[in-house]
């Protein structure tokens, strides 16, 4: 069954009862009857309605996208927890994956700060079980739907060392600001050696002309976890005027309560 789970009661099951764990596959793979698809858009559009309903109370995020495979000993788990403690102490919610390893280690940093911590899971058959470090967590079937999510709440971008799927989401970040989809918000990468070869992809693409000089030059690149959330803090909460404005939820749409610190 489609759950989220939050701190302020037990998960709650989608009212479409239990799907194909396939969806997505299903999805793609090519047309279907007429039916068949309808079904299939009504449980898309469910989907972002159990997300929005249960994100749209956790305040201004910053996302933090991270390998799952780094473990409690790897250097970089030190660093996931440090840029998450940073970033709740500019008085944003860290939202991540939702699963272990980077993105745990943001959402622990987070926590221990005293900051809110929420992720956005994804349902695979491998890696992505939710982490124990989250205030509320949405289980996703869907890719792009779990895309939508990390971008809709965000005010910046963090990208720790990780593997393909932090590509697409960092690439997803970069474009949207480079199209004008989404504004000007602050993207940072944690980890110049590990990014050095992107950074040289960037540049090759300039040498092409596929992209802009100041597109290549929209990431801040760095070690140092101080001067990435001064970046932030600089390009997000000054920038945007960003402040924290109580919103009541509605006890008529069943809306959850926001996250307590």
């Amino acid at each position: 069954m489609d759950a989220v789970k939050s701190a302020d009661g037990p998960a709650k099951t989608t009212p479409f009862g239990e799907w194909a764990a396939d969806g997505e596959k299903v999805l793609l793979e090519g047309p279907h009857s007429r039916l068949k698809e309808l079904r299939l858009v009504l449980r898309v559009a469910w989907e972002f309605i159990l997300g929005f309903r249960t994100l749209h109370f956790v305040g201004p995020c910053v996302t933090v996208f991270g390998s799952a495979r780094f473990d409690e000993s790897h250097p970089y788990y030190a660093l996931g927890r440090e840029v998450g403690r940073g970033l709740a102490r500019l008085g944003f919610t860290v939202m991540t994956g939702g699963g272990p390893g980077l993105m745990a280690a943001a959402n622990r940093g987070a926590r221990e700060a005293g900051g809110r911590s929420v992720g956005c899971n994804i349902k695979l058959p491998q890696e992505q079980a939710p982490n124990p470090f989250l205030d509320r967590w949405v289980l996703c079937r869907y890719f792009f739907v779990r895309k939508v999510l990390l971008f809709k709440y965000s005010y910046a971008f963090v990208g720790l060392p990780g593997g393909l799927g932090t590509l697409d989401e960092l690439t997803e970040a970069l474009t949207l600001v480079q199209t004008g989809k989404i504004r000007n918000f602050p993207v940072v990468l944690i980890g110049t050696a590990y990014w050095k070869p992107f950074q040289a992809l960037l540049r090759n693409m300039v040498l092409a002309g596929t992209i802009s000089p100041s597109d290549a030059a929209m990431a801040l690149v760095t070690d140092d976890v101080a001067a990435a959330t001064a970046h932030i803090e600089k390009h997000a909460v000054e920038a945007f005027g960003l402040h924290r404005r109580r919103i009541a939820p509605s006890a008529l749409l069943g809306e959850p309560r926001p996250i307590s610190l």
